[in-house]
């Protein structure tokens, strides 16, 4: 009777076939120059655009001057006399908490409205519906904050706006959405999702689609079922997807979308105490005093945070579950 080899055994013959040489950087952009070619783009991008501005980050320990040599670099050095320009300043802690606040808000409802969409157009069986919504959905991804602050002008403001016409139709009172603070975390967040929601799909969307169809009908056969599919197999597959999004989300917890909020607040200063980031803070402090190294320290706080955040919230999901973690 013919048995199967032992471990050492295969070991051994393991050991026994002769190894590949290993081959050099050249020889091996050599063997593939087109797959290397097809990276090159994106590596030149991250290269340009990430890491040769990281030589700017000295700036936040000097007195910049731009007629100084080295890109302004050889200007007297100071120290941490910019961070305490900022951290000594009043209003720190209300930005920083805003920022944090709001990007929460961002985060949270982003992945879970994209993930509820992407699992609608998923159970959608009429395809023409289906391709009409993913349109819709994306559409508004590609419309800019400018755009998008004159679309709220016409739905928020106090007397023409659509908002406060629909309030009085129905017997209720108008409300000055630009003199009231309080709502506009809740309006940010509508704005976001409308705006962004439905082009964040399409990684959620690429992730159910690569979910066999033999788990699908296991579970049919189980006697699962629409909403039991979705519930047992689809949400949890997906839960791997979310855990790397939300890392990878974290990293700009403390970054605020200084775009979209400037476009939409502007200089309102009856909005701030609820929508006042530190990017806004940073760019008025910026505009006032042209204090460029208080502006670079800012921002090296930022990347700081933001790396401590991934680096925790990649523990505690490698810890969770090894399959969620990105390093």
């Amino acid at each position: 009777m013919r048995t199967h080899p032992t471990l050492p055994e295969r070991d051994n013959a393991a050991a026994a076939l002769p190894r590949r040489p290993r081959r050099g950087l050249l020889s091996e952009l050599a063997l593939r120059p087109s797959l290397y070619l097809m990276v090159l783009p994106g590596v030149l991008f991250f290269l340009i655009f990430n890491y040769l501005p990281m030589v700017g980050l000295g700036i936040a320990f000097v007195d910049y001057s731009p007629i100084a040599p080295f890109f302004g670099l050889g200007s007297r050095f100071v120290g941490l006399e910019n961070f305490r320009f900022f951290f000594t300043s009043n209003e720190w802690i209300r930005v920083t908490l805003n920022t944090f606040y709001l990007n929460a808000l961002f985060i949270s409802s982003g992945l879970i409205a994209q993930m509820l969409l992407a699992v609608g157009l998923s159970e959608t069986r009429l395809q023409g519906l289906k391709r009409v919504s993913q349109t819709l959905m994306f559409l508004p991804n590609f419309i800019s904050w400018t755009v998008v602050s004159v679309f709220s002008i016409a739905l928020f403001s106090t007397k023409e706006g659509l908002i406060n016409k629909l309030l009085l139709m129905f017997g209720g009172k108008a409300v000055n959405f630009y003199q009231t603070a309080s709502v506009w975390p809740g309006l940010l967040v509508a704005l976001r999702l409308w705006k962004g929601a439905g082009f964040g799909t399409v990684i959620y969307l690429s992730t159910i689609a690569g979910i066999s169809h033999e788990v699908y009908e296991a579970a049919t056969i189980d006697g699962a079922s629409r909403m039991g599919r979705v519930r047992y197999v689809t949400l949890p597959l997906l839960k791997t997807t979310t855990a790397i999004l939300l890392i990878m989300s974290i990293g700009g917890i403390f970054s605020g979308d200084f775009g979209m909020i400037y476009a939409l607040i502007g200089d309102n200063p009856m909005l701030r105490t609820t929508t006042d980031v530190i990017d806004t803070y940073v760019y008025r402090a910026l505009r006032l005093n042209n204090d460029y190294g208080m502006s670079a320290a800012v921002g090296l706080f930022q990347s700081i945070m933001g790396f401590v955040f991934v680096v925790c919230a990649n523990a505690v999901a490698k810890k969770l579950d090894p399959d969620s973690a990105l390093f």
